[in-house]
């Protein structure tokens, strides 16, 4: 995995891209509200210098109709900061709003954007809304839900692994998540996709960040005697997890995680050996993405935007910043080109009706937006997700699906 630029460096340069048309009476605004400092600032950054990437590509190829597209990012690090955030935004005369990479700061953002009229289109996080986010009419979500990377992930291990892990009954499956908006979402998900499946589920595990005793819920965990166990949780807690299941010996056959720990940098960097053969549920990495399995404009898009952002940030695109330059680029290159206006109805009635195939936006998506009224309203039906696998202390790979694998499935026993 790339190394990342240093903090203060990528804050600027995305603040000052910010900044950018500013003075440009004609330019069109668009909001963004992403975590750039905080505890969810790295994988903020990405997906804001991501969003702010694709900004640029559609400048770059003339603009709205010949204006230029200006972003006005907020640093929201927080939920109770977002209704504030767009408030702000609604004065300044801007509509539409990209965001937000972390669950917990989606769902308000998401009640806000529709107690005020406003859109927002959600680059990156995955977790559950509340009743009040107007999904498929102001809110629309171009990442996979969390749902999809927890059931995914047992799935993986279901159908691929299973027949490879010797054992000699069913697998038992354990649940560990962060009990917040995101955390529930994963967790559950993987959970449902476990007991519908028919698979034995001995365990769901909810814990909070501030108080985790690693070490006791490990315990609380072993006593159930698992043979995988999946973890949805945030980078700090879940290195804690990982470090307390070696030190307290708990022995599994598999282990998969997801998004914001177990595809991190710096997760494989704090744990070294103890990572290595432990799969991830997540969105595809910008210097990952076979070229293949893209149709011609994902090869066109992603072949400039590994170019741009590597020019600009010294560093390969990561998860987050692959996720906010492919789901920005659905919106300023495809969506509000052929919207009717730049309100929201009108940017919202465009997104309903824009569709693209698999593989068309450079993370390997397509686009095909659920409207109001159905269970995955809001939802786009042509998310991508992928799982990766660490195969030593610094490298992982991606392993399925196969249209998306730089590897194969490695059989590698884990600690």
């Amino acid at each position: 995995m790339p190394k990342r630029c240093p903090a203060v460096l990528v804050v600027l340069l995305l603040l000052a891209a910010g900044c950018s048309a500013s003075h440009d009476a004609n330019a069109v605004t668009i909001g963004a509200i992403y975590p750039v400092s905080g505890l969810q600032g790295p994988g903020g950054i990405d997906e804001a210098n991501g969003a702010r990437l694709a900004v640029e590509l559609a400048n770059e190829r003339g603009g709205l109709e010949g204006r230029p597209v200006r972003l006005q990012l907020l640093d929201v690090d927080r939920g109770d900061a977002a209704a504030g955030a767009l408030a702000k935004l609604h004065r300044n005369g801007v509509d539409v709003v990209l965001g937000t990479y972390g669950s917990t700061i989606s769902a308000p953002a998401a009640a806000a954007a529709e107690r005020s009229g406003m859109l927002l289109w959600e680059t990156g996080a995955v977790g559950n809304l509340g009743g009040d986010a107007g999904p498929g009419e102001t809110f629309f979500r171009m990442a996979p839900t969390g749902a999809s990377l927890g059931r995914a992930a047992v799935a993986f291990v279901r159908d691929q692994l299973s027949g490879g892990l010797g054992a000699t009954a069913p697998l038992r499956y354990a649940v560990a998540y962060v009990d917040d908006a995101y955390g529930r979402a994963v967790g559950m998900g993987a959970a449902d996709e476990a007991r519908e499946s028919g698979q034995t589920l001995v365990g769901t595990f909810p814990y909070a960040v501030r108080d985790l005793d690693a070490k006791a819920l490990v315990h609380a965990i072993a006593a159930t005697q698992p043979d995988v166990l999946f973890v949805s949780a945030y980078l700090d807690d879940g290195i804690a997890l990982r470090k307390a299941q070696v030190s307290e010996g708990l022995h599994l056959k598999a282990s998969i995680g997801t998004s914001s720990s177990y595809c991190m940098p710096s997760f494989a960097a704090a744990l070294g050996p103890a990572a290595v053969g432990l799969f991830a549920s997540d969105k595809p990495d910008g210097s990952d993405v076979r070229l293949d399995a893209l149709q011609p404009e994902g090869r066109d898009v992603l072949s400039w935007g590994r170019a741009r952002y590597r020019q600009h940030y010294k560093a390969d695109m990561t998860p987050a910043a692959l996720s906010g330059f492919a789901n920005a680029w659905a919106l300023v290159g495809h969506v509000l080109p052929a919207s009717a206006g730049l309100s929201a109805a009108a940017v919202a009635a465009a997104a309903r009706t824009v569709k693209l195939d698999s593989g068309t936006l450079p993370n390997g998506a397509g686009l095909d937006l659920a409207g109001p009224h159905v269970e995955d309203a809001g939802d786009n039906r042509r998310a991508v997700s992928v799982i990766w696998q660490w195969v030593d202390a610094s490298t992982q790979a991606v392993v399925w699906p196969p249209a998306f694998a730089t590897r194969p499935i490695a059989a590698i026993p884990i600690q």
